[in-house]
């Protein structure tokens, strides 16, 4: 049968469910986060005053916090050790606030504690962008050519690339383990404020599960579809 049959059938089987299981989960996230971005908390403090709490408690001096423009686009720079902190996040007191700001925290205190995962992470960086940049193209190379030895070695770059994926969902983790652990011991949330914050921080861990899945999902589909295509 022709490429394009099993390339198509391998995709409506395999890969849409993954990515419509990624879209629910950044559904979700962005509803959760909205839903806990109308509730103030108690204390009142302010996304960057939480974040600069974490620090405190934890001993970790010297990381700037600063504003970001857009919606959920909260990260921790480890280059300039920044922590940038949405427009929504930053000047607002709201439980998702609180607990975003506490997570990206999370992740300067990984770096200041030298955190095993994190700084892996950080290690395969250079490689996992090489391995993105080339395995689509070696893959489509052994389709069109026939060639196992180059899919195989791009289906393998394509795998070290979600390596990377892999190796973040216990970095995630644990910057919300240790977020939650934050707020609960600076008392900056009481008991029911945290249960807000860690359905925000949930959701957002599911969107790094959902985007391995669908990584993995692509991965299948091209072994299949190439395995397919040989026993034509």
């Amino acid at each position: 049968m022709p490429f394009f049959y099993y390339f198509d059938s391998y995709y409506w089987i395999i890969l849409v469910p993954a990515m419509l299981i990624a879209l629910l989960a950044q559904i979700n996230v962005s509803s959760t986060f909205n839903r806990y971005s109308r509730i103030a908390s108690r204390r009142g403090l302010t996304g960057a005053q939480a974040a600069e709490e974490v620090l405190r408690a934890h001993g970790v001096y010297g990381v700037r916090i600063t504003r970001v423009s857009g919606k959920l686009t909260d990260h921790y720079d480890p280059k300039t050790n920044t922590i940038r902190l949405s427009d929504a996040v930053y000047g607002s007191t709201s439980i998702a606030s609180v607990g975003v700001a506490a997570h990206e925290a999370g992740h300067a205190v990984q770096y200041a504690q030298e955190y095993g995962p994190i700084k892996l992470r950080g290690a395969i960086i250079p490689v996992c962008n090489f391995s993105s940049q080339i395995s689509i193209l070696l893959i489509i190379l052994g389709f069109a050519l026939y060639s196992r030895p180059l899919f195989a070695v791009g289906v393998v770059l394509f795998a070290v690339a979600a390596f990377f994926q892999v190796v973040t969902l216990p970095v995630e983790f644990n910057a919300s383990r240790r977020a939650i652990q934050s707020l609960r011991d600076t008392h900056m949330l009481d008991d029911q404020e945290l249960r807000g914050a860690k359905k925000v921080l949930g959701a957002a861990a599911m969107t790094y599960v959902a985007a391995l899945l669908v990584s993995i999902a692509h991965l299948l589909r091209y072994i299949l579809a190439f395995n397919s295509r040989r026993r034509d």
